[in-house]
């Protein structure tokens, strides 16, 4: 998977959002980069699509973590998945003050998955297997996501 890039519009963000799942499928920890309006909610919400969530996504800067439950094809049961934004945190320590790394814990064990938007302001606590997204605003209704597996 080192260096994959899928290259979608929104269109085809949905075919996008398949690639992205069977890339990441033996991950349970992804992080979203990109600029401000790049899509990254957007795309977690077509993921969230994806896996049989039911609940409305939306984005979690506010909140921090909006919790779902989701249910990927072939699964007898449910399993949370937390849709983490860290775009409000200043470092490492504020987001361990506020409970990240037993999110981070749940999906490492593999009872939860996460996706983190805006990773870099707490990279520190990224020290398990994940995989890195990155959004590239290509044009005006396009984009690219590089994938980058991080052992």
């Amino acid at each position: 998977m080192t260096g994959t890039t899928i290259a979608y519009d929104l269109e085809t963000i949905n075919v996008a959002a398949q690639a992205l799942l069977k890339a990441i499928s033996e991950y349970r920890i992804v992080t979203l980069s990109g600029d401000l309006g790049a899509g990254k909610t957007t795309l977690v919400s077509h993921l969230c699509h994806m896996l049989h969530v039911q609940d409305a996504v939306s984005s979690p800067t506010f909140s921090l973590v909006n919790e779902y439950l989701m249910q990927p094809d072939g699964a007898k049961s449910t399993m949370p998945m937390y849709h983490i934004d860290w775009y409000r945190l200043r470092d490492a320590d504020e987001a361990m003050d506020a409970g990240m790394e037993d999110y981070l814990i749940q999906a490492k064990n593999g009872e939860a998955w996460c996706i983190i938007e805006w990773p870099e302001k707490a990279a520190a606590l990224l020290t398990m297997p994940h995989v890195a997204a990155t959004i590239s605003v290509t044009g005006p209704y396009s984009r690219e996501i590089v994938l980058t597996p991080r052992p």
